[in-house]
């Protein structure tokens, strides 16, 4: 397997940044496309390059990883589970709503995750251990890089393990820089957790607070972004306790929910950390930009100011899901069922056969002029730290006060009041996995997670009827190449073979 591929293209490309802005300071000759160790991890600037490569991974091209199309968490995640589907021929549409799985699923889109993020993790491997031994008169600014690296691995850890369970990871540096390492097996569970969250937890003592953040500096892992990170490994393992620990201490690091929910989602709120804890920063005019629009709203839509947009009206919410909504809920302005068109007439997408209702979720970016947007594409907020403690609160001691309360915090926003009485712990978890739905409904692959977690995540795909759904399908198959290449040293998972 080639690792230094993608770490080298990135950091020829920002080093490129750096030669034209040379350009304009001095006309000495400064040779910046052949780097080694003799020519690269020498300055802060280096160190700067070497870590942005790393959270290119985030979002590379608009459509994978936290991007929005097929290669995406969120559409992957959601097209899997009964939040989305897609309007679209493609056939791998229909095939992740079923759960139709396998090696030659169509366009190698299973697979994407681990080719893009095993190579993101080495890189980050590589770049820990060469800023680690920099002389830089910054320790405080080496400490926060060598966090943020962390922290990144870290995450893209949780995400492979999410999707595929525990994957083989280069965490030696020198075995990381050498293509010819030999292939390691894959881990256990238990290590795979473990390192996740030992990188989560240095990063924690090593990174700032929110509030101490630049604006500049926005879209960087903080110490409350790690934090966060914790919490949704701790979901995913059932550690109600270190969930509940977790939660409390990054409810005392001053965020909020913010007073409006659809305002979450703007351009306008863009830098504001009061709800969000982590959001990848998207720009409008490069290729990391926020496309959610562009796959979401039809073309007969109107916005109200009369700005021309890209729309390619591909992605819908059941309308078995929307109806589960009360209808005096906020949180459906970002969810059409009716819209206005130019001529002032209302269009019911229900009674003209839509498969669902149109997921807006995002606002307009006022500068955009075609389809790359530059709203921040929201990661994890705030209101998931309440709804995660009142479930792990709930899992221990069963509905209490202030689980209850939790709840009702969230709900207020949305306009809707707190859950009945006297619900059974049973009862409240299945309130909760309602609410968690109506709030969080295609951020993030969230509702993927929550369904694995509750145990309903096969189920809810044969209930739809698929034939094709087996229990082992909650994890995607690693590619054939991989198992190839490394002689049946690294496993396929379950039900692949």
């Amino acid at each position: 397997m080639k690792r230094k591929t993608t770490y080298n293209k990135l950091l020829v490309a920002a080093i490129g940044l750096l030669t034209l802005s040379a350009c304009e300071k001095s006309l000495d000759e400064v040779t910046y496309d052949k780097f080694g160790e003799t020519s690269f991890y020498k300055t802060p600037e280096d160190a700067k390059l070497a870590v942005t490569a790393v959270y290119s991974s985030l979002n590379p091209d608009g459509y994978a990883i936290w991007g929005v199309g097929y290669p995406s968490l969120v559409a992957q995640s959601s097209a899997s589970t009964d939040e989305m589907v897609c309007s679209w021929g493609w056939p791998g549409w229909e095939r992740f709503n079923q759960l139709n799985l396998s090696e030659t699923f169509p366009g190698d889109a299973l697979f994407l995750f681990y080719t893009r993020l095993v190579p993101a993790i080495t890189n980050a491997t590589i770049a820990i251990d060469k800023i680690g031994g920099m002389n830089m008169a910054n320790e405080a600014l080496k400490k926060r890089y060598v966090g943020e690296l962390k922290a990144l691995r870290a995450h893209y850890a949780s995400i492979l393990y999410n999707y595929y369970g525990p994957v083989p990871l280069r965490l030696n540096a020198a075995e990381a820089s050498n293509p010819d390492s030999r292939p390691i097996p894959r881990p256990s569970q238990q290590e795979m957790v473990a390192q996740i969250e030992k990188d989560f937890k240095e990063a924690v003592e090593a990174l700032p607070k929110a509030t101490e953040l630049t604006g500049s500096d926005y879209g960087r892992f903080t110490k409350d972004a790690a934090l966060m990170g914790l919490v949704k490994l701790y979901m995913h393992e059932k550690r109600w306790t270190e969930v509940i620990t977790t939660c409390r201490t990054l409810m005392t690091m001053g965020h909020s929910l913010q007073e409006n929910y659809a305002d979450i989602f703007t351009y306008a709120n863009n830098g504001n950390n009061q709800e969000v804890l982590f959001a990848v920063s998207t720009r409008m005019d490069a290729n990391s930009g926020n496309l959610w629009l562009a796959h979401a709203l039809p073309g007969n839509y109107e916005d109200p100011t009369g700005k021309a947009l890209t729309q390619w009206g591909g992605y819908k919410m059941p309308w078995a899901t929307y109806d589960k909504f009360d209808q005096a809920d906020k949180r459906l302005e970002r969810l059409l069922a009716k819209w206005t068109l130019a001529d002032g007439t209302v269009f019911d997408a229900r009674a003209n056969n839509y498969i669902g209702a149109i997921p807006m979720k995002y606002s307009i970016d006022p500068n955009a002029t075609g389809e790359n947007h530059g709203v921040n594409i929201i990661v994890w907020r705030y209101a998931d730290v309440l709804l995660s403690l009142a479930e792990a609160i709930n899992e221990v001691s069963g509905p209490t006060e202030e689980a209850y309360n939790l709840v009702k915090a969230v709900r207020l926003r949305a306009d809707l009041g707190g859950l009945p009485a006297n619900l059974s712990k049973d009862q409240f978890r299945n309130k909760l996995m309602d609410e968690r739905l109506f709030e969080f409904w295609c951020e993030g692959g969230i509702r993927r997670e929550d369904l694995i977690r509750w145990g309903t995540y096969i189920k809810r795909a044969k209930d739809a009827g698929s034939t094709f759904a087996k229990d082992e399908f909650r994890y995607w198959p690693l590619p054939r190449k991989v198992i190839d290449e490394t002689n049946g040293i690294v496993k396929q998972n379950p039900g692949y073979n």
